[in-house]
């Protein structure tokens, strides 16, 4: 079947750009913990191209499981690959979910040492502006906010 083939070689393709997605985001990570900016643009760069790429063939292997006969709403595609008997397609399915998860936890990580870095500026930036003894509020999204930022450290 053509179809199945289609989905071998999308398959197949998910997994050798997520292993590459999973590189770039350790890389990613280093950056961060090294500040190296000019690096940091080149790999988010890679990185968007890569994610466009993977989106584009999620898109692709719907349609061609569509194709196959498969229903969206009846369900996760692996059961449907399962039940069809589809051994080689549903083991390349599933390396590809796992290296997906992987690549989620990867960027979920980068993430918090994200957030970990605008929460230190954020602090730095309080301490030039002379809001450090400010009381701290925190937003809906686990921000802190100062409740007022009226002392000024000197004036001209």
């Amino acid at each position: 079947m053509a179809a199945i083939d289609d989905l071998k070689t999308l398959l197949s393709q998910d997994v050798s750009q997520l292993e590459t997605l999973a590189d770039i985001l350790e890389k990613e990570k280093t950056c961060l913990a090294s500040s190296d900016l000019r690096q940091l643009e080149t790999l988010t760069k890679e990185k968007n191209e890569l994610l466009g790429a993977v989106r584009e063939r999620a898109k692709q292997k719907i349609r061609t499981l569509v194709q196959m006969g498969y229903r969206p709403e009846g369900g996760e595609p692996s059961r449907f690959i399962r039940s069809g008997g589809f051994s080689e397609l549903f083991q390349l399915w599933q390396e590809a979910d796992q290296k997906l998860r992987a690549c989620q936890t990867l960027n979920q990580t980068n993430g918090r040492v994200i957030s970990h870095l605008q929460k230190r500026l954020s602090r730095l930036t309080d301490i030039f502006r002379g809001a450090t003894g400010q009381q701290k509020l925190y937003g809906a999204q686990g921000q802190q906010t100062t409740v007022s930022s009226s002392t000024v450290l000197a004036s001209a």
